[in-house]
């Protein structure tokens, strides 16, 4: 897994074949099928290697919604680190990473005492929130990386929204899209999303 996570944060989906990944070893590709079935079954494995990461931390010391915010800022992260794993988040919602995922929503929701259709609510709420914002840092071009590049990006996208559109909400909205932070953004997205949670009923 660690040999697959390496070759995916270099060169992405494409370079990572049973060959490439062989060549990282001394045995030949029927050891490696002796643990994965082929190549959806290694992106899985893959992916949850990354998330197993950031959601099996003890959090014991922290109350619930401290552990949701924990476990989905830490998946916000790695998937900031690791772009291949917000694609595959995306692609198929029955793989180990995302069950983690909802197990450790799940669990948290259920400590708060959210039951039923309010934890359902609550938990369909912050997932969508969360893979959302996961999928959207998997489609951004790496070059979202470089402060140059990205502020050139943000200032083309800011002057196309208001270019034909002088209203001032478009306007002001333009103004925050060129100077903010994403991390900063999903974490006040997040806390406003938990909030919620916590006044449900």
């Amino acid at each position: 897994m660690s040999a697959a996570v390496e070759i995916l944060d270099a060169d992405g989906e494409h370079a990572l074949t049973m060959r490439t990944l062989t060549e990282h070893f001394t045995t030949g590709r029927g050891a490696i099928y002796h643990h994965v079935s082929g190549m959806d079954d290694l992106l899985a494995a893959a992916a949850d290697d990354v998330i197993a990461v950031v959601t099996t931390p003890a959090t014991a010391q922290l109350d619930p919604v401290a552990s949701l915010r924990h476990l989905a800022v830490g998946v916000y992260d790695a998937v900031d680190r690791h772009h291949w794993v917000g694609t595959q988040l995306a692609r198929d919602s029955m793989q180990p990473a995302v069950l983690r995922i909802w197990k450790g929503v799940a669990v948290a929701l259920r400590e708060i005492g959210l039951t039923g259709s309010s934890a359902a609510n609550a938990g369909s709420a912050l997932s969508s929130f969360l893979f959302g914002s996961t999928a959207h840092i998997a489609s951004r071009s790496r070059r979202s990386h470089d402060p140059e590049s990205r502020r050139a990006f943000l200032d083309a996208l800011a002057s196309y929204w208001t270019a034909d559109d002088p209203e001032p909400t478009t306007i002001e909205a333009a103004a925050h899209l060129r100077d903010h932070d994403d991390r900063e953004q999903f974490v006040a997205g997040l806390d406003i999303v938990l909030r919620g949670i916590t006044a449900a009923p």
